[in-house]
């Protein structure tokens, strides 16, 4: 072979990758609002301003756009121009998001938004994103309230579904879509929220604690209150309950009330004791047993309810 046809040979090679090179979209977002959060259904809405930059005329991403983990999605009539001799276009969107809440140590939980989009009709042989992070932000002027805004990013990945969607010809099964991702952290600010939904389960508490002022051999009030108190911490744990999604793992809010429980199970179980032992004649080691029950059982549950909150304050 001669040195002509090495040559030609050379410059075919190296310019097949580029007969193949898939289109690069630059994509940017500008995030106005995340609001009407809701842990019970599930979701979260969001509005932000998207727009992408091509070169390509065949891409119409007003009918093209997908969002995959969207219950739905609005967006406005395109706003279209051009930019450096390049197509420019822009649409505002609303989307109802779907969100698996981590409600492991709610309210003092940290929640990850992602809301990921895509092209319905180009894998990722043809059309690749390329995110525009220099442009995405988040507006500072409409905080969501009650929370704080963390580690807000944009970026880039790949979306593959195990499926050739009916297309049979080889290399189609499975497909793999160029996705942009719009993700933030959401910190709470929970202290003010912590009173509210708990201040209940502790006043519950206390009312039971009041049972062991009456003398232990009073019937009425040794286990009228604490019984009382048990009630009003189950439908305090009722109300918290129907504001969070159902969650298999045992959350801050099961174990703060289950602690309140057997606390409140405790006190009845000393009055019980101090009964009996008053019953048998032993009114001294009663008055002693009802005094350092008392003591005891309210230096456990302050402790453990320190190392409940603080763990998932610190968590």
């Amino acid at each position: 072979m001669s040195f002509r046809s090495l040559l030609c040979a050379f410059f075919l090679v190296s310019a097949v990758p580029a007969f193949g090179q898939a289109d690069t979209i630059k994509v940017g977002a500008y995030v106005l609002s995340v609001h009407d959060i809701n842990f019970h259904d599930k979701e979260y809405t969001a509005r932000f301003w998207l727009w992408f930059i091509y070169n390509n005329p065949k891409y119409d991403f007003t009918k093209q756009l997908d969002m995959p983990t969207a219950k739905g999605y609005e967006q406005s009539p395109p706003i279209a121009d051009s930019l450096d001799g390049k197509a420019w276009v822009m649409m505002k969107m609303k989307a109802t998001m779907k969100e698996k809440w981590n409600v492991q140590d709610f309210p003092f939980d940290q929640q990850h938004l992602s809301m990921q989009i895509e092209n319905t009709q180009y894998d990722v042989g043809s059309m690749v994103f390329q995110a525009d992070e220099a442009g995405s932000k988040f507006s500072p002027t409409e905080a969501i309230d009650g929370w704080n805004i963390r580690n807000f990013k944009v970026s880039v990945g790949t979306n593959e579904y195990k499926t050739g969607f009916g297309d049979s010809r080889p290399g189609r099964n499975p497909q793999t879509f160029s996705s942009f991702l719009i993700e933030m952290d959401l910190q709470r600010d929970a202290l003010g929220l912590f009173m509210k939904i708990f201040l209940g389960m502790y006043i519950a508490f206390l009312i039971a604690m009041i049972s062991f002022a009456p003398k232990p051999w009073e019937h009425e009030p040794r286990f009228g209150l604490p019984v009382g108190g048990l009630f009003a911490a189950v439908g305090n744990k009722y109300i918290i309950d129907s504001l969070l999604p159902e969650s298999s793992t045992f959350t801050l809010v099961d174990s703060l009330h289950t602690l309140t429980f057997f606390a409140i199970f405790s006190i009845l179980l000393v009055s019980a004791i101090c009964l009996r032992l008053y019953d048998a004649g032993k009114k001294e080691k009663c008055i002693r047993v009802n005094k350092i029950g008392s003591r005891l059982i309210l230096f456990i549950y302050l402790l453990a309810n320190l190392i409940f909150v603080g763990t998932a304050v610190f968590n």
